[in-house]
């Protein structure tokens, strides 16, 4: 008899809306019909049952990982798959306030739509990002609101969705109007210094559930990112040309650069705070992001 498949089931109930473990028993139903056997944990860190920890132990035994929760919650997935040598399959079933990445995979938005494709969908290889020595999947960001989707309560979160991360940037507005940071940029192409507001390398048009590049064409899987710096203004004239550009995209703004890369190295004056897919990605004074192409294979919608 032919071993049968088996899947690791990652549940983080108190991810974006909270409804993550409402279906785990459909979840479970639907990956035995189809021919695995699922073992299922729930993840709670600071104990032994976090994603890291439960992957490095399953990991050489199963075929598939599913995990259901928010873009951090994937984060931690991907992160610890990418320490395997061979890698399973990855389903995700996304729970969180944005799924910005989720969307731009094409997965369903509804939970059982969701669900299928996690369980029956096709396979996906996407591009992986690495900021020194940690991955990301879709966005490593710097600067103004840029620490808004880690540092907004969990519990607020939960409760009004997106709109919790709407009234975070709000409450902060005055303060990140006035960040301003210095730095050097190397990249594909690029080689510029200067004071920015916010800098972003990213693998998905939408980023904190805002669409930042117009009508570009994006795809996760063509080895680049894009590369998006947007300069400090100096004044309230500058403020308003910078919101003007960011509203009409147009090329050649002196105030934004906006790239597909394959790479880029920042070097700035004082350490800088980073956030990788929404969660805290710590300090640096040099970081350098690159692709890893088509890392991981993912499951999506057929």
């Amino acid at each position: 008899m032919a071993r049968k498949k088996r899947a690791l089931v990652l549940i983080n109930k108190t991810a974006g809306t909270g409804k993550a473990g409402s279906d785990t028993f459909d979840i479970i139903s639907k990956l035995a019909q189809k021919g695995y056997e699922p073992v299922a944990y729930p993840i709670i860190p600071g104990t032994n049952l976090t994603s890291e920890r439960l992957i490095e132990h399953y990991a050489p035994r199963v075929d598939l990982i599913l995990c259901s929760g928010g873009d951090g919650t994937l984060n931690h997935v991907m992160s610890a798959m990418m320490k395997l040598e061979k890698k399973p399959l990855l389903s995700y079933v996304p729970a969180g306030s944005t799924n910005d990445f989720a969307k731009g995979l094409g997965i369903p938005a509804s939970r059982a739509g969701a669900i299928d494709a996690a369980v029956a969908g096709d396979p996906f290889c996407y591009d992986v990002g690495k900021m020194n020595d940690r991955y990301f999947n879709y966005v490593a960001a710097f600067g103004a609101f840029s620490k808004v989707s880690y540092a907004t309560d969990q519990e607020l979160k939960n409760v009004m969705g997106y709109a919790a991360y709407v009234i975070s940037a709000i409450a902060e507005l005055p303060q990140n109007i006035g960040y301003s940071t210095h730095m050097r940029i190397e990249a594909d192409g690029i080689s510029e210094e200067g004071d920015y507001l916010f800098g972003s390398v990213s693998n998905s048009a939408s980023v904190g559930g805002m669409n930042l590049f117009g009508d570009t064409d994006i795809h996760q899987d063509d080895g680049k990112m894009e590369l998006m710096l947007i300069r400090a203004p100096k004044n309230l004239a500058e403020f308003n040309a910078v919101l003007s550009a960011l509203a009409t995209r147009e090329a050649g703004n002196p105030y934004i650069t906006f790239k597909q890369v394959r790479y880029a190295s920042f070097f700035a004056d004082t350490e800088v705070e980073w956030t990788l897919d929404g969660e805290f990605g710590g300090a640096t004074k040099e970081s350098r992001i690159e692709v890893v192409d088509k890392a991981i294979t993912i499951m999506t919608k057929k």
